[in-house]
């Protein structure tokens, strides 16, 4: 399932899963990063097609590679805080993710937060919400899966709405699947006229 269901949007309503718009518009996010094996390559490809996305990076990533989150900040994308360490949040106590969020902040200056997986529990989402807008997503790309086939990640697209969310990973593990997917999907969305925006 590429599309996030709709039940979602009820079980956790703090959580922005789309964006309502007018016009042909979709947000294009990236997670995990800067990564120097893919968000190099990233940039370029954004450049070329005149995209702005959001990125939401890992704190620890940001610290390793502070020239490449400038090059983001330079380059017009916006930025969102994704844990210091990628944490699971389902995973460890409460306030040792709540603590990642907050070292973060150190490196990633945004009142944007994507839980990494997608994994939160729903009772953290008043205190988060406090101080971020907690980002969700409406498409995902699933580049991260092999089992799924590049094809059908593209031929997803189709499925692709006003207001949509849109998830890729700028990772190591992803690296080579993005440069097969992104370009396609892209290609795709533009003729259908889609514009690109930033989560602001």
């Amino acid at each position: 399932m590429f599309r996030s269901p709709k039940i979602l949007r009820r079980l956790f309503p703090l959580r922005i899963w789309g964006i309502a718009v007018s016009e042909p518009i979709v947000f294009l996010t990236f997670d995990d990063g800067p990564n120097p094996d893919i968000t190099p390559w990233v940039l370029e490809f954004l450049k070329k097609e005149q995209i702005k996305a959001t990125f939401f990076c890992v704190g620890e990533n940001v610290q390793k590679h502070p020239d490449l989150y400038k090059q983001l900040i330079a380059d017009g994308h916006q930025v969102g805080n994704h844990t210091m360490n990628h944490l699971n949040g389902m995973k460890c106590a409460n306030e040792v993710y709540l603590n990642s969020i907050e070292q973060a902040t150190a490196y990633i200056n945004s009142k944007l937060f994507r839980p990494p997986y997608g994994r939160l529990p729903k009772k953290l989402d008043k205190i988060i919400a406090q101080r971020y807008k907690i980002i969700m997503w409406s498409w995902l790309s699933k580049d991260y899966d092999n089992t799924v086939a590049t094809q059908k990640i593209i031929a997803a697209a189709q499925q692709i709405k006003p207001g949509d969310v849109l998830v890729f990973h700028d990772n190591s593990k992803t690296k080579e699947r993005l440069k097969e997917v992104l370009p396609p999907i892209v290609q795709l969305l533009k003729t259908k006229d889609f514009q690109f925006q930033i989560i602001a």
